[in-house]
């Protein structure tokens, strides 16, 4: 009997898409977030017009899972509101824990859902995410 890889080539391949440093001129909010667990750390920046996210940066030093969800997050976020990106952490999260569907996009990670201690690695450019939107006021 052969165990399915949890690291798959999907996976891996959105872990590498990350650019290595983003930043954005003049951002209306930024955080940072650190994982307890495992170290993982993010820092996003945002831009937003009328409402809306318009510009997401993300410094991403994560495992592959965290690098893969904050790739997957930065095609899914632009031109969504705040609300919709709480939706879709709230979304994630149930799916993570067996209930629900993931936002769109983000089924590629299923192979994690059985590591639950990776699941606050997937979490984590939603936290981030999350914190900017924030500080930016949204």
């Amino acid at each position: 009997m052969t165990a399915e890889p949890v690291y798959t080539l999907d996976i891996l391949r959105l872990a590498a898409s990350l650019p290595l440093d983003t930043s954005l001129v003049d951002p209306h909010g930024r955080a940072e977030k650190r994982s307890a667990t495992c170290g993982s750390v993010i820092a996003t920046q945002v831009r937003l017009q009328d409402g809306q996210l318009v510009q997401v940066a993300q410094q991403v030093q994560a495992c592959a899972f965290g690098q893969a969800s904050a790739a997957l997050l930065d095609r899914f976020a632009p031109n969504r509101s705040p609300v919709e990106i709480v939706a879709a952490r709230v979304a994630m999260r149930s799916w993570l824990g067996g209930t629900g569907d993931p936002p769109a996009g983000f089924e590629v990670l299923a192979p994690a859902r059985a590591k639950t201690g990776r699941h606050g690695a997937m979490l984590l450019p939603f936290d981030a995410l999350i914190a900017a939107l924030r500080d930016a006021g949204a």
